[in-house]
């Protein structure tokens, strides 16, 4: 404590000299000046405040002599009264040196520094017929018009050819800014809102960036804590313009969707649909491209926990929703350059959009081309290649949910293919050898299940007589979470799957992050098959066993997002 007030009262000082040269001149220079030592000087008075909060003025004066100068010259300085954080700052030290009932000479000067005004600017104001409020108000608008129709005349100059080559106007660089630099005390100020939203869409002809960084920080910043309102446009182009502020914005959608786990995937996607990121990345490929390294990064961070992959595949269903309603479209390349397109083209096709006839066809489809794609990866072991393949199948995971339902319907050679699919969704390997291992494995299950998905009446020792083929059942088994999925699928599309649902998912998800992996999966099957044009008995049967299986899991599990230990922990973190 002792050191901390001794810094303190060493950077007094330094303050003091500051407020001096602020004070003697008004240039265009010294005002920006003040603008960029705002933050400093704001953590400055926060740490003065949090020293003297307690203390009695005469204890305050004694241990920073200084402070009645500093705070006094301060007080005059109107970009930094107008500054929100650096007001409040500065009132609060003021107010820790008032003292109700004065005991000494020192309090009675502090008293008497608390107590300022000024009578002849008041007097001046009042022959103006103004009250005081609305004549400062009806400035700072004056102000901010003029700024305003500046940049608008520099950008309707530099719009119109003609204009532009006789006059080559353009907003001089420094002149956007040394106006972005003014505005960041007063940046959350309702008046100032359009001048924020010109600087923001006011076009440059260079590749640097001209508008401060401090001021694009400030306004991300206030649009983060809901302090400004300003135009779609202008958001959009401070996502452009300055990075961290689209980082920011991202992690904030994502975060408030993982804070309630019990959202639905439709409430979900209500959420994301009402976010501009969405029509953004949709307009700006760029955009979707940062969007998307967040996404990866988050499931690299959460070793692919299953809320993660919902989020995401929640964001890509309602991105390609967006993409089809543009007028005009750009290819799917330019949203994924790094993945083979024809698969790209495959995987974003919803199944609903395709007759569910033609369902074993086109995945059939993604299998070859998927598989093609694994194999070279093999071949020039860059698990880097994997990766991205592996990641473009998580976005559109209706298409594995599908493959399992696929699964307990057909007996034709595909069943093979749509393992495969399965197995590289949970267990991405470019290792052929643990590859066929593990198929074996789960073909063991798989035929299991077979026999028993035409029965009417079940009993929960015929599944756990098929758990317990080759250890599959146990939570060391690398493939546990394709073996809930497998079964999940045979409980919801065999016809005795019902009678046995709730005893079944008691037994599998005995452990939490078990629980969260089979949770998301009904959620998504469910999702999935109310959007689904045509349904028929078995589709309403499996909703009335997954409205079932989600309730028992929201009464017997708690659900979290963190890093768990899952199949995937490996692969992901070899790719870091």
């Amino acid at each position: 404590m002792a050191k901390a007030t001794s810094i303190l009262a060493s950077s007094f000082e330094f303050w003091l000299n500051k407020a001096i040269e602020w004070g003697q001149t008004t240039t265009f220079e010294s005002q920006q000046d003040v603008c960029l030592h705002l933050s400093k000087l704001q953590e400055f008075l926060k740490q003065i405040y949090g020293t003297i909060q307690h203390m009695n003025t005469t204890e305050t004066i004694r241990l920073f002599p200084l402070i009645g100068q500093l705070l006094g010259r301060l007080c005059w300085m109107p970009f930094i009264v107008a500054h929100d954080e650096c007001q409040q700052n500065l009132l609060q030290c003021l107010w820790c040196l008032y003292s109700a009932d004065p005991h000494n000479a020192v309090e009675l000067k502090a008293n008497d520094l608390t107590d300022v005004d000024d009578d002849g600017v008041r007097s001046f104001i009042q022959t103006l017929h103004y009250p005081e409020k609305e004549y400062h108000s009806k400035l700072l608008r004056n102000i901010v018009s003029s700024l305003v129709k500046e940049l608008q005349h520099y950008q309707s100059d530099r719009n119109s050819t003609y204009l532009r080559t006789l006059t080559c106007t353009t907003v001089p660089p420094r002149r956007l800014r040394d106006i972005s630099t003014i505005c960041l005390p007063i940046v959350t100020l309702p008046d100032v809102a359009p001048l924020v939203d010109a600087l923001l869409t006011c076009q440059e002809g260079g590749l640097d960036e001209t508008l401060s960084t401090d001021f694009l920080d400030c306004v991300s910043n206030a649009l983060q804590q809901k302090k400004i309102v300003l135009s779609e446009s202008a958001v959009v182009n401070l996502w452009l313009r300055y990075l961290p502020s689209l980082e920011q914005t991202a992690i904030h959608l994502i975060e408030s969707l993982v804070s309630n786990p019990y959202k639905s995937l439709q409430e979900i996607e209500d959420i994301i649909k009402d976010s501009l990121l969405l029509k953004a990345s949709a307009c700006h490929p760029s955009l979707y491209r940062i969007l998307d390294g967040i996404f990866r990064s988050i499931l690299l961070e959460t070793d692919g926990h299953p809320r993660a992959i919902a989020i995401l595949q929640a964001f890509t269903r309602c991105f390609v929703q967006t993409l089809q309603q543009m007028q005009i479209q750009m290819p799917l390349k330019v949203y994924f350059p790094h993945n083979h397109q024809s698969l790209v083209m495959a995987l974003s096709r919803h199944p609903s959009d395709i007759p569910s006839a033609v369902w074993s066809k086109h995945l059939s489809n993604i299998v070859q081309i998927l598989k093609r794609n694994v194999q070279e990866a093999e071949v020039t072991r860059k698990a880097e290649n994997l990766f991205q393949n592996w990641f473009l199948l998580a976005h559109f995971g209706d298409w594995v949910n599908i493959a399992g339902q696929e699964l307990m319907r057909r007996e034709d050679e595909i069943t093979e293919m749509l393992l495969w699919l399965l197995m590289f969704y949970y267990k991405p390997s470019n290792q052929s050898q643990q590859e066929d291992h593990l198929l074996a494995d789960v073909k063991l299950l798989y035929d299991h299940l077979k026999v028993l998905v035409n029965a009417t009446h079940l009993n929960l020792e015929d599944l756990q007589t098929a758990l317990t083929a080759r250890h599959l059942s146990t939570e060391q088994s690398p493939l546990k979470d394709m073996t809930n999925h497998l079964i999940m699928s045979f409980l919801l599309c065999s016809a005795g799957g019902h009678g046995i649902a709730k005893e079944s998912v008691q037994l599998l998800t005995l452990t939490g992050d078990a629980a969260d992996g089979v949770f998301e999966l009904l959620g998504s099957i469910a999702h999935r098959q109310n959007k689904q044009r045509h349904k028929d008995s078995t589709d309403y049967q499996s909703q009335m066993t997954i409205k079932l299986l989600q309730e028992v899991l929201s009464e017997t599990q708690p659900r979290t997002v963190q890093p768990t230990h899952t199949p995937l922990k490996g692969v992901f973190h070899s790719f870091q």
